[in-house]
């Protein structure tokens, strides 16, 4: 268990789609750092394997400490992930470790289904809805090489930065 540098943008792993976790590789470990990288940054939603270098499917979520979430299921760990059913839609603001001096509004469902295994292998099913939909979403975007900067329609839907983890922009 490790905290990790976070990559940020232009770095092409960004941009790369993962490939699913295989037997050469150990999802406890992985899944262990992106959850002690995420826990170590302030107002930290969720995280991804190749924002850490690694890439493989694996990310993780937790939106319980986030004002945004009306709803949680506490800490997430998707390992080979599939979004198997959304519903709904919302405009609404994100940004990202990777992207850390802008924000921008992206449309996503309001409600997603998840299907996964844990890092121990188990089978996962997600009902998610709200902000939690909205940060899954996110994570498992970056398993594709797409961030949100990718999903924002217009350019002036991009902002700077205002604020850093509860700390004002100087």
């Amino acid at each position: 268990m490790a905290v990790r540098d976070v990559l940020r943008y232009p770095h092409p792993v960004l941009k790369q789609r993962c490939e699913p976790i295989g037997p050469h590789l150990d999802a406890r470990q992985i899944a262990a750092d992106l959850t002690d990288t995420m826990r170590s940054l302030e107002r930290c939603v969720g995280i991804a394997a190749p924002q850490i270098g690694e890439l493989v499917r694996v990310a993780v979520v937790d939106v319980s400490a986030h004002p945004k979430a009306l709803r949680s299921h506490g800490l997430l760990v998707f390992v080979d992930p599939v979004l198997v059913a959304a519903e709904g839609e919302e405009l609404g603001r994100e940004g990202c470790l990777s992207i850390p001096d802008l924000t921008g509004n992206v449309r996503r469902a309001t409600w997603v289904r998840v299907e996964a295994r844990s890092a121990a292998g188990e089978p996962v099913v997600v009902d998610a809805e709200g902000f939690e939909a909205r940060a899954i979403q996110h994570e498992l975007d970056h398993l594709d090489g797409i961030l949100f900067v990718d999903r924002v329609a217009r350019h002036d839907d991009l902002f700077p930065r205002k604020r850093y983890g509860g700390q004002q922009r100087a």
